[in-house]
């Protein structure tokens, strides 16, 4: 089993930034991924970014692809999203996901293990 715990949203105005923070427990498997998704009310969850705990191999959404950067710390087991340049429409609860499965994964249905998630609010 593998815990998630998410830090770090909050309220922002458009512009600013934002780091969330995912600290993982339990086991976790060095090529296996790790991913940020987020969920708008009303919308379906979405992929925003995913990277390896094995190395700095990582991809993005389109719509934060130049904004958001994601990092790993493997001695501390945990994963940040740095968001940049934050939009209104980048409002949504994010969560922090991990999988079991080898290699990079960016649909959702691929990561087995997720987070409570976090509010971020981007007014304009």
């Amino acid at each position: 089993q593998v815990q998630l715990v998410e830090s770090g949203g909050g309220l922002v105005q458009a512009g600013g930034s934002l780091r969330l923070s995912c600290a993982a427990s339990g086991r976790t498997f060095s090529n296996s991924p790790m991913g940020w998704f987020r969920q708008a009310p009303g919308k379906e969850r979405e992929f925003v970014a995913a990277i390896m705990w094995s190395g700095p191999v990582t991809a993005y959404a389109a719509s934060v692809k130049g904004r958001f950067t994601i990092s790993r710390d493997n001695a501390k087991n945990t994963v940040d999203l740095y968001m940049n340049s934050l939009k209104p429409e980048d409002t949504a609860v994010y969560y922090c996901a991990s999988s079991d499965l080898a290699g990079l994964k960016i649909a959702p249905i691929n990561y087995e293990y997720w987070g409570q998630g976090t509010q971020v609010t981007v007014s304009s």
